[in-house]
């Protein structure tokens, strides 16, 4: 599968819409471990977006991850948005 241009720029242009926004992911960490959390889109930029993780009931401070957009393409990340 080849990533193209255009489509990084329509998974851009969408995660730019949904600014603010929280969702549900699922992360891929190879090997059959799969990681879902839910959080807020913090950020968007030229290569990568952000998103904060509220760890509230473990106790733990948030998190910023960064993915780039060619993690949506790839499905490395699947997101979607919660209600």
């Amino acid at each position: 599968m080849t990533v193209q241009q255009t489509d990084i720029n329509r998974v851009r242009a969408s995660v730019l819409h949904q600014l603010g926004s929280r969702v549900l992911f699922q992360l891929d960490r190879g090997r059959n471990r799969v990681d879902v959390q839910e959080g807020v889109i913090q950020g968007a930029y030229p290569c990568v977006f952000t998103i904060l993780v509220d760890d509230g009931e473990q106790g733990g401070p948030p998190q910023l991850l960064s993915f780039s957009y060619a993690d949506v393409l790839t499905r490395d990340i699947r997101m979607k948005l919660c209600q």
